[in-house]
């Protein structure tokens, strides 16, 4: 039986913060491997990705290349409609144990996702520190993990790239060149469908 790490989100873009709370929980754990599962719509977010699921799945496989114990999967982004946790892990679920690899600020909304019982049935959740979250207390289905403390949002590079500032050295090295070569996020760019 493996352990394996399931880390959702929308990834748009995926940035060194994510890498290295994956790392972190990689080694404290320890996991076997940590899956990245992009969303391909968050039920809890008014607006869709800005990068296509294409981009963003490509983002992704460039960020982990280098990391064999790091992989990706298509689970949501196959699936219709929005992306529910819950649903993931009933469709992981087997003989591996999960853990789901979150930020404390998205444990404080867990009340508020779907089926929040089912998740802590199916997995035990890794917490990761976040500038301004509360700390999060290690209980008998939640453990908390040492990470660097990163100040990196998503949303906040995405505003930082429309300002045409570079992204480089907050995504890594070859995430950064593909969001310049394809020219995402820029202010005058407009979201792309998949």
């Amino acid at each position: 039986m493996s352990r394996v790490g399931v880390f959702g989100g929308t990834f748009d873009p995926v940035h060194v913060g994510h890498l290295a709370i994956a790392a972190a929980a990689l080694e404290s754990i320890p996991l076997d491997r940590v899956l990245f599962v992009p969303a391909r719509r968050s039920p809890l977010k008014d607006r869709a990705p800005v990068a296509s699921e294409a981009d963003r799945l490509e983002m992704l496989r460039l960020a982990i290349a280098d990391e064999p114990r790091f992989a990706v999967s298509r689970l949501e982004l196959d699936r219709e409609g929005p992306s529910y946790t819950a649903q993931t892990l009933e469709e992981l679920a087997g003989p591996d144990e999960l853990f789901l690899i979150l930020g404390a600020d998205a444990l404080a909304g867990i009340p508020r996702w779907h089926r929040p019982d089912r998740i802590s049935e199916l997995a035990t959740m890794v917490v990761a520190a976040r500038p301004g979250a509360p700390a999060a207390m290690a209980t008998d289905r939640r453990l908390v993990v040492d990470t660097p403390l990163c100040d990196i949002s998503s949303r906040e590079l995405r505003a930082r790239a429309a300002r045409g500032r570079s992204l480089r050295y907050l995504v890594p090295d070859n995430v950064w060149r593909y969001i310049e070569d394809r020219g995402l996020y820029r202010a005058e760019a407009t979201p792309r469908t998949s």
